[in-house]
């Protein structure tokens, strides 16, 4: 499991059951240093490869809820232009949207009582309402923005290593309300869930 910051991985050790195979890893904030740290860790070898931690919600998604990403999407790498935005894969780039196996993606809401849909990686947090309701346009189900998940998807793909990604809810996506977040659920939810997901 990769994390960007170490109260994520805390709160992610803190819950594993003993003995449970698991390796945790503080990758960093961001797409570039997820992916990195996933690129080096996988050249050790791993059986799956989970970017976990917390992030935005989508409505109608609240604080302490949980999403797990059928897909995860590079949200904001592409082009502004006089129409609006153009995603990277629309410009010949390359490819933006990195599936999570189904099977994988159905069993670990299962397992967590997640919300299946697409997690958005974005490089930049969405601080405003007019941004949130373009995204939602954008990608109808998603249910969570984050700042690694796609990184370390590609760097799975890459690797030929299946990819998952599970986030818990700390504040719904749009104006900053800092007096809103909900940082300690969040990270309360995500230890009960990896908990869950690897019982």
């Amino acid at each position: 499991m990769i994390t960007a910051v170490e109260a994520e991985a805390a709160a992610i050790r803190a819950a594993l059951p003993r003995g449970a195979a698991v390796r945790v890893v503080v990758g960093g904030v961001g797409p570039a240093a997820a992916a990195a740290t996933a690129g080096r860790e996988l050249v050790t070898g791993a059986d799956l490869v989970v970017s976990a931690g917390i992030g935005g919600g989508f409505a109608p998604l609240a604080p302490g809820a949980i999403a797990v990403a059928t897909t995860s999407v590079f949200a904001d790498l592409g082009a502004d232009t006089a129409e609006g935005f153009v995603p990277m894969a629309e410009l010949g780039f390359g490819v933006a949207e990195h599936p999570v196996p189904a099977k994988l993606a159905v069993e670990l809401a299962d397992r967590t009582g997640g919300h299946l849909g697409t997690v958005l990686t974005v490089a930049t947090v969405t601080g405003t309402a007019e941004r949130a309701a373009a995204l939602a346009r954008r990608y109808p189900d998603a249910v969570a923005e984050a700042m690694e998940g796609a990184g370390v998807a590609i760097a799975a793909t890459h690797a030929g290593v299946p990819f998952a990604e599970l986030r818990t809810i700390s504040n719904a996506v749009g104006p900053r309300d800092r007096a809103a977040w909900r940082i300690e659920d969040a990270l309360a939810a995500l230890g009960r869930a990896v908990a869950e997901a690897t019982a």
